[in-house]
């Protein structure tokens, strides 16, 4: 666990692109480690924190239930690096665990300067679409 609170809650959510400060005392990181190879034991130990992550839900932040984008979870989602373009509305998905409301003007400024997202990854800010960026500003 890592602990917040203090003059993190006095940073409001839109002056930085990491909005899930105030109001959290902790970020939990779920993290398992071991030394055996295999498929099996992976499955194991992966399992294992999935449980774990759901049993935690009670207890942890939701609507979205948040997440700190630099403890990357692909299990929220995953843009399609591999066939190609991911729409704003699945990264949406992810993207707001990590950013709250800040994902749209993220995606608005990659757009600018990245508009055809060569720079990605699994979870990076996709370019809002110019006809969505359009829709929001009216």
């Amino acid at each position: 666990m890592v602990p917040l609170g203090g003059r993190m809650d006095e940073i409001s959510d839109s002056s930085i692109p990491f909005p899930n400060r105030a109001g959290n005392l902790y970020q939990v990181r779920y993290l398992s480690f071991w030394t055996e190879d295999g498929l099996e034991t992976a499955e194991r130990h992966i399992g294992w924190l999935r449980e774990l992550y759901d049993l935690a839900a009670p207890y942890v932040s939701s609507n979205p239930r948040s997440a700190y984008v630099n403890y990357r979870d692909l299990d929220i989602g995953m843009n399609d690096i591999v066939e190609g373009e991911t729409s704003f509305e699945q990264a949406k998905v992810w993207g707001e665990k990590y950013f709250g409301n800040n994902f749209d003007r993220l995606a608005r400024v990659k757009a600018a300067v990245d508009a055809h997202n060569f720079f990605r990854n699994e979870q990076s800010i996709v370019p809002i679409p110019r006809r969505l960026d359009f829709l929001g500003k009216q």
